[in-house]
């Protein structure tokens, strides 16, 4: 595991938490051995949230990287001890379902445990009272039992590490607060304290809940709501009496009742135990970090406030219905314990772009600790992590994501539904609408169902539609289907394959790269030949340095050295920057601007009359770009396709939107022209096979294994194409899948079975209304079309087929024409 660094590096870890450990422990294994770790608190036990948190680790969570750090976490600690005692206790985990829905949604649960390989099993309503002989089983549907989770011992754990680390060389040097951040030339030279100054080459925030206070220090944005969390231990239970095993901290699985947002663990000793209930279940308590005392002058830790029993007082009712034996029992110690939420619940990964050097590693819980650590030290050692970090990199939020409103509005949401039975497709509530496109007022005027994504409102459907939806016959969907669908999204994609219809694509990202170097600079960036005249569009890769796909991108090279860039995630933008050369300038245009997806078969007889320009297959080709007019308003016009169908993309100034929806929908009158939503979008773009980046594929997949090989020149040199073996046999393969039921349905990150073992897992997943069957895309290992498989839907295994792609039009006569 140690590796020897081409150059020696001083890095300096601010926070002596679970984080901060695990990282110097990462670092120096790895031969980085110039760590020095800071902490403002006394060791073992600084007062972070690490020094009081309760523990728990469930492996299983909706985001596949999420649980791998969590299955790191149970692997390394439980290979470490401190005092002859375990850092982590397998007790398991049993989750309890005292409604329907929420037995329905451990079905789901068990699904994406399954897809991730977490061991896990469903439980009846008797089999979870024998693990768990307190609860009261007439009030259980069922359970769901995770044999591998269980309770990690954080301090112990830190202890643990800290005596690897200074083993191989790191310092750890407690109080120390951190004054202040040295920087020059756009990098990090050194951290300020109270006690001296520790020049640095990287410097990594791993300060908890005091991230905001430090990130500021550096000029850093630090997106993170600290929070205060209800833990309460009971007074002594007979039912938890011993004796047992000095050391013995719990026997019993961790229990987690999430209908009553609690969880319940053991605190056992040789004389008795306590029983310890952590509650979401209260009024979110948001804590401003500049105002949390010092250690010294907090009455108990700086990160553990004041117990407020009023707000417990229906959590304590809620734990006596499912466990009847607390009648007795009285809370014999609580406090409020303060630790980090994001926007979107996901940590803060990642070197910062405008201070170089400057690395964050926050909001990052227990349950995630040693696997966060080790991807941020492979980041600084490698250059890249193993696993793919997009759903943590610290550049993934929009400008519009980082007001410190917005920060509190979804964090605290976050706490809110921390619990919560949560669709794919669920909306957080609050702020909306934020991002709204110039199209806004004629989509409400349609009844468009919104939806939101990056701070955008999306329409699904339109409610205008509703009548073209008579008729059509659908297989009836299941409840959980069934949320944010509507059966008008058939109509809509129905009118998209047979007449036309208008899409909003502004949410779509949009970047302008320009200057003399930024030919070359595109040639080197990407996979495909960009290396085209002025007007041609290419469909290309962004690589990272192993050959993994970071996104995909249509570049249209609108003039000798303009480009307009169609990408993904503020991190594509935050990539090409990092790499851009002098004289390359990029900015993001997406706000300023509006694009309409204009798509049908009778697309061009609705744009050509608007316009001078031949729009004809002939006078516009496929892949083509060109600068126009659409009756009154300048637009850039790129005839692409995101759903199989002849059209082109419409872009202008925002100023110019709604004057450019109104002309094409006047305009659109005689051909039947509707409005059309994302839902489907998305089924159209299946049944042509269209990847989604970050859904369908990463930076843990190459070209050749996501079906995208086409996009590559091996005869040209590009970042990470030293990395990329072209001949290599694949392993894996995104597959595509018919269900064989036409009523079937999935959602996508179910398990697919092959010969009763688990093979791989759904990505994206729609029903194709053209084809009359769901469309579910996969990775699997290579199967012939033919195969038959399974995939497992809320317990039922549904039998499905691979299929040859596109599933549509595979001779593009819809398009090409």
């Amino acid at each position: 595991m140690s590796r020897t660094p081409a150059h020696r590096s001083r890095v300096v870890v601010i926070g002596a938490g679970i984080v901060g450990c695990s990282l110097a422990d990462e670092l120096t294994a790895r031969g980085w051995t110039e760590v020095t770790v800071l902490e403002q608190g006394p060791l073992p036990a600084p007062g972070g949230s690490t020094s009081h948190a309760p523990g728990l680790v469930f492996q299983t969570h909706p985001c596949k990287t999420m649980t791998e750090f969590a299955a790191y976490t149970v692997r390394k600690f439980g290979s470490l001890a401190a005092d002859g005692l375990p850092c982590f206790l397998p007790v398991g985990g049993l989750e309890v379902a005292t409604t329907e829905a929420r037995w329905a949604d451990l079905h789901r649960k068990a699904g994406l445990a399954a897809s991730w390989g977490v061991r896990g099993a469903l439980l009846t309503p008797q089999q979870c009272t024998k693990l768990w002989p307190m609860l009261d089983g007439t009030r259980l549907h069922g359970g769901f039992h995770t044999p591998d989770d269980g309770l990690a011992r954080a301090v112990p754990a830190c202890r643990a590490q800290i005596a690897r680390a200074e083993s191989r060389g790191a310092r750890f040097l407690d109080r120390h607060t951190v004054t202040g951040i040295d920087k020059a030339d756009g990098r990090i030279t050194a951290v300020v304290t109270d006690r001296g100054t520790f020049p640095a080459d990287h410097v990594v925030s791993a300060a908890g809940f005091w991230g905001p206070v430090i990130g500021a220090m550096a000029g850093v944005d630090v997106p993170l709501l600290p929070l205060a969390h209800q833990y309460a231990t009971t007074s002594p239970l007979p039912e938890l009496a011993g004796p047992h095993a000095p050391g013995t901290e719990a026997l019993r699985p961790i229990l987690r009742f999430q209908d009553r947002d609690l969880y319940f663990r053991e605190h056992l000793d040789p004389a008795g135990g306590r029983l310890g209930i952590g509650s979401y279940a209260h009024r979110p308590m948001p804590v401003d970090p500049c105002t949390v005392p010092a250690y010294d002058q907090a009455p108990d830790m700086p990160s553990s406030l004041p117990f407020t029993e009023e707000d417990f007082a229906p959590s304590r009712q809620d734990a006596l219905d499912l466990l009847p034996a607390l009648a007795g029992s009285t809370v014999e110690r609580g406090f409020n314990g303060v630790f980090s939420f994001t926007p979107d619940g996901m940590p803060l990964l990642g070197e910062s772009r405008e201070l170089r050097g400057f690395w964050l590693a926050e909001a990052v819980w227990v349950t995630h600790s040693a696997g966060a650590a080790k991807a941020v030290a492979e980041w600084m050692t490698d250059g890249r992590p193993a696993a793919d970090l997009h759903t943590c990199d610290l550049a993934r939020f929009e400008d519009a994501q980082r007001s410190p409103a917005y920060v509190a509005d979804r964090g605290a949401q976050n706490f809110v539904e921390v619990y919560d039975v949560i669709h794919p497709l669920q909306p957080l509530a609050h702020p909306r609408p934020l991002r709204t496109s110039p199209f806004h007022p004629r989509q409400q005027e349609l009844g468009a169902y919104f939806l939101e994504g990056g701070g955008w409102e999306r329409p699904h459907w339109y409610e205008a539609n509703a009548p073209l939806a008579d008729g059509i016959r659908l297989p009836e969907r299941d409840a959980w289907s069934a949320r944010y669908w509507s059966p008008i999204a058939a109509a809509e994609a129905r009118a998209t394959r047979e007449r036309v219809a208008l899409y909003d694509m502004t949410p779509l990202r949009r970047l302008e790269v320009t200057g003399p170097g930024a030919l070359d600079f595109l040639q080197h960036m990407t996979t495909n030949n960009v290396r085209k005249k002025p007007g041609a569009v290419t469909y290309t890769l962004l690589l990272d340095e192993s050959g993994g796909i970071r996104s995909d991108l249509t570049v249209a090279r609108l003039g000798l050295d303009r480009f307009q860039i169609g990408a993904n995630s503020p991190s594509d933008l935050d990539w090409l920057l990092r790499h851009a050369p002098a004289g390359v300038h990029i900015r993001e245009v997406t706000s300023g601007t509006c694009c309409i997806g204009v798509w049908g078969p009778l697309a061009r007889d609705l744009v050509q009359p608007l316009t001078r320009d031949d729009f004809s297959h002939e006078g516009f080709g496929y892949f083509r770009a060109r600068q126009t007019y659409v009756g009154h308003v300048p637009v850039t016009a790129l005839r692409l396709s995101y759903v199989g169908e002849l059209g082109w993309e419409l872009y202008t100034t925002a100023d110019l939107g709604l004057r450019l929806w109104d002309t094409l929908w006047e305009a659109g009158r005689e051909h039947g022209v509707v409005a059309a939503g994302r839902s489907a979008f998305n089924s159209l773009r299946l049944e042509k096979g269209y990847r989604a980046w970050g859904v369908d594929m990463t930076d843990e997949h190459t070209p050749y294994e996501a079906g995208l090989g086409f996009a590559v020149r091996r005869d040209k040199e590009f970042l990470g194409r030293a990395a990329l073996d072209d001949d290599a046999p694949l392993t894996r393969t995104l597959t595509p899948l018919l269900l064989d039921d036409p009523a079937a349905v999935v959602l996508g990150q179910e398990p697919v079975y092959d010969d009763n073992a688990v093979a791989g897992y759904v990505t994206s997943a729609a029903y194709g209304y053209t084809l009359g069957r769901c469309i579910a895309y996969a990775w699997l290992p290579p199967l012939a079309p033919g195969t038959g498989v399974h995939i497992e839907y809320f317990g039922a295994r549904l039998p499905a087929t691979v299929a040859e792609e596109p599933l549509f039009d595979p001779k593009m006569t819809h398009i090409l024409t």
